[in-house]
C-alpha cells in the first residue's frame, strides 16, 4: 500500500474528529481475534485512550480458544482495555424460546451470534456513551459476506474502503501479532468454518477483481452474483414513498 503511515494517520484523525463531533467519550469494538477487528482496535486505541475491546465468544471451540487468545494477545500488546462476555447462554435461550413455537433453519441459527454481539456492543456503548466501531472490509462488503444487523451494524467503520490485501499490509506495518496475520480468516460461526471455504472463492481473487478489474469469467460471475444477491444488505431498509 502506498504510504501506510499517511493511511493510518488519516484514519486516526477520522476517528478523533468523529468523537469530537458526536460528543461520545470513547469507542467500543468487537474483538474477534481476527484481522479486521485487530486493525480497527489498533486505530481506535491510537485515536483515544477510551477504546474498549469486547471479546464475545459464542458457541464454537475456536471462539473460546484460538480466537479468544489472539484477541487478548492484541489487547495486551497495544494496551487496549478489554472485557470477555460469553454469549452462548443468551444464544441458547433465544434460539430455544423461538423454537418452542417455530423451528429455525441452520442459517437462522448461525446468524444469531453476530446479532447478539451487536446487541451487546450497543448496550455497552449506551452505558458508557461510546460509539460502536465496525470492522468490515471492502472485499467482504462487496460479496455481502456479513450478517445484516449483526456485524453489519455500527456507528462508523474506519477500514470499510480497504480490501483484505490492504488491511493485511497495514497490520504488518503496525506490527500486529503474527498469529492473527497468519491464521486462516474465519467468522467462527460454526466448527471448521473459514471465510474462503464458505464463500467458495479466495480473497486474492476478490481483491484482484476489485483493484484491477481482472478475473476469469467464472470468478467474475461468482463475485457479481454474490454482489447482486446481497444488495439488500448494503442498501438499507426499503421505505414506502407517498404517492
Amino acid at each position: 500500500m502506498k504510504d501506510a503511515q499517511a493511511q493510518i494517520e488519516a484514519r486516526v484523525k477520522f476517528i478523533k474528529d468523529l468523537l469530537k463531533r458526536s460528543g461520545a467519550k470513547g469507542v467500543v469494538f468487537g474483538n474477534s481475534g481476527g484481522k479486521d477487528s485487530a486493525l480497527v482496535g489498533i486505530l481506535c486505541k491510537m485515536a483515544t485512550d477510551n477504546a474498549l475491546a469486547a471479546i464475545l465468544p459464542c458457541g464454537t471451540s475456536r471462539n473460546y480458544n484460538e480466537d479468544r487468545e489472539d484477541a487478548i494477545r492484541l489487547c495486551e500488546k497495544f494496551g487496549i482495555e478489554y472485557v470477555v462476555i460469553d454469549l452462548a447462554p443468551a444464544r441458547d435461550a433465544l434460539s430455544g424460546s423461538i423454537q418452542k413455537s417455530l423451528p429455525l433453519d441452520e442459517m437462522a441459527l448461525i446468524n444469531i451470534p453476530p446479532r447478539l454481539r451487536m446487541t451487546a456492543l450497543y448496550s455497552i456503548a449506551r452505558t458508557k456513551n461510546f460509539l460502536v466501531a465496525g470492522a468490515g472490509n471492502r472485499s467482504e462488503a462487496y460479496m455481502g459476506y456479513f450478517t445484516k444487523w449483526g456485524d453489519g451494524a455500527y456507528d462508523f467503520n474506519p477500514i470499510s474502503d480497504l480490501t483484505v490485501t490492504e488491511a493485511y499490509e497495514l497490520l504488518r506495518f503496525l506490527g500486529a501479532p503474527e498469529s492473527i496475520i497468519n491464521k486462516a480468516p474465519s467468522a467462527g460461526l460454526y466448527e471448521g468454518q473459514t471465510d474462503e471455504k464458505e464463500m467458495g472463492i479466495t480473497y486474492a481473487e476478490i481483491d484482484r477483481y476489485l483493484l484491477t478489474g481482472q478475473a476469469s469469467p467464472e470468478v467474475k460471475e461468482k463475485i457479481e452474483r454474490a454482489h447482486k444477491a446481497s444488495e439488500h444488505k448494503r442498501s438499507g431498509p426499503v421505505h414506502f414513498k407517498t404517492i
